[in-house]
């Protein structure tokens, strides 16, 4: 009767172990998924003011060119040019489709701890090509 009670319980926990490993795993899957926000709406955030944009292209293609009221997700002190509030919606972009530097800055926003954080899939190349405009360093300085 011990035995059996042994077996029961050692084949439990291994079950229970398998689960939580099952679900660990789902877990981490899911922190990389991130919601995608579409070139009308994302129109509509910018005009809002209820977005705050990551160019991940880097400095020198941020300073060429972003899209509107974009920050450079690339800098290093990010912090300070985000948001106080946690909540607050931020989106990632880089290039185009095929780019996925992106997921550089939605990771940084949620590693500084922002729960609202999506991405602009189309990038640089899905914005122009829907007719958005392009917003220089150059261009924000001298207004």
């Amino acid at each position: 009767m011990k035995r059996n009670f042994v077996k029961i319980l050692v084949a439990l926990t291994c079950l229970a172990l398998l689960t939580n490993v099952a679900f660990s795993s789902d877990k981490k899957k899911g922190k990389k998924n991130y919601s995608a926000v579409n070139y009308e709406k994302l129109t509509k955030l910018i005009k809002d003011k209820k977005v705050t944009l990551l160019d991940c292209n880097g400095a020198k293609s941020f300073k060429k060119g972003h899209i509107p009221s974009a920050i450079d997700g690339t800098a290093k002190d990010l912090k300070s040019s985000l948001p106080k509030e946690k909540d607050a919606l931020i989106v990632a972009y880089c290039g185009s489709e095929k780019c996925s530097a992106w997921k550089s800055g939605a990771k940084a926003a949620k590693k500084l701890g922002y729960t609202n954080v999506k991405c602009f899939k189309g990038g640089i190349k899905g914005w122009m090509a829907k007719g958005g405009k392009l917003e220089s360093v150059a261009a924000k300085t001298d207004k």
